[in-house]
């Protein structure tokens, strides 16, 4: 047993108008691409569901009923309507508008989020962009938050994550500072130097995670200096204090002008630059155009690409 739909589909509604246009079930047919039998199966289905007769049909003409008269203006207007409603909402999966939330961390959120999100508001003038910067874990639903820009793949496992950009740590100490307390030779001699510690977030506090390539080692440092901030910690290395695990596009400048020397230059430690998200980038215009902008603007201000 079928049960009759209340309401006209909207495509037999344009099969409907079609053959209006046409004057003809045959010109409809080859003008939607579709046999006359389904046309005449769905105008059969239309009548049947306004429960009214909308053609007077005979070998050679079509003529509009009065009821067909009324369907005809407002199968119009409703279809016209649902384009208009189709075509709006297309754009508003395709152009970026409204705020987006944004968090990230202190250091990097202030030196290299901050300008990447100036740059995307300014290309995006319907974009309304806000930042927040934390010392903190972030849960970016209960917050709030459409996206996280995070440096380190410790990803949360409930989120979409995509990665921005390559980036590895690297150790590294000033001339003076070796000279005074000698060049260490292996992963274990860390722990006797004096090491200058980030306190970032939820990362084991003194704890270095350091990989070359035979695989990954953990060491121990200890440090009479540390703090939540990568910027105060880099100037008491350029002070001489001590060694700093530090991403490597921070400190390039420097070791290429001899400022600092790379200390264990065969150990890194993975911290790639990740966007993490909520929900999938299909479903928002703004969140997909943040993240592809994003992408390509680390690509070429942290790699040079």
């Amino acid at each position: 047993m079928t049960t009759r739909s209340s309401s006209p589909l909207p495509e037999d509604l344009r099969v409907f108008l079609a053959v209006i246009r046409k004057s003809s079930f045959a010109a409809a047919a080859r003008d939607l691409g579709v046999s006359p039998a389904f046309i005449s199966k769905r105008l059969r289905i239309l009548e049947q569901t306004l429960q009214a007769r909308l053609l007077h049909r005979n070998t050679r003409s079509i003529a509009l009923t009065e009821a067909g008269e009324k369907t005809k203006r407002w199968a119009t207007r409703f279809l016209d309507e649902m384009d208009d409603f189709v075509g709006e909402l297309t754009t508003v999966r395709n152009v970026p508008r409204g705020l987006l939330h944004i968090c990230s961390s202190f250091g990097f959120g202030r030196n290299h989020v901050a300008p990447a999100v100036a740059q995307l508001s300014s290309t995006y003038p319907e974009l309304e962009v806000r930042l927040d910067v934390f010392d903190r874990v972030v849960d970016i639903v209960a917050e709030g938050f459409d996206l996280e820009i995070r440096v380190g793949d410790d990803l949360p496992g409930h989120h979409i994550g995509r990665k921005l950009a390559c980036n590895q740590r690297v150790l590294c100490a000033t001339p003076a500072y070796l000279q005074k307390r000698g060049l260490p030779k292996t992963i274990s001699e860390l722990g006797h130097h004096d090491c200058l510690v980030i306190k970032e977030r939820s990362n084991p506090f003194g704890l270095w995670r350091l990989s070359n390539v035979e695989g990954e080692e953990v060491v121990r440092v200890g440090s009479k200096l540390s703090s939540n901030n990568g910027e105060i910690v880099l100037q008491w290395a350029l002070n001489d204090l001590g060694i700093i695990l530090r991403s490597l596009w921070d400190v390039q400048p420097l070791l290429e002008e001899g400022r600092l020397v790379r200390v264990l230059p065969e150990y890194t430690q993975s911290a790639n630059v990740w966007a993490v998200y909520p929900t999938r980038l299909a479903d928002s215009a703004k969140l997909r155009v943040c993240v592809e902008f994003l992408q390509r603007y680390f690509n070429m201000t942290l790699l040079g690409n």
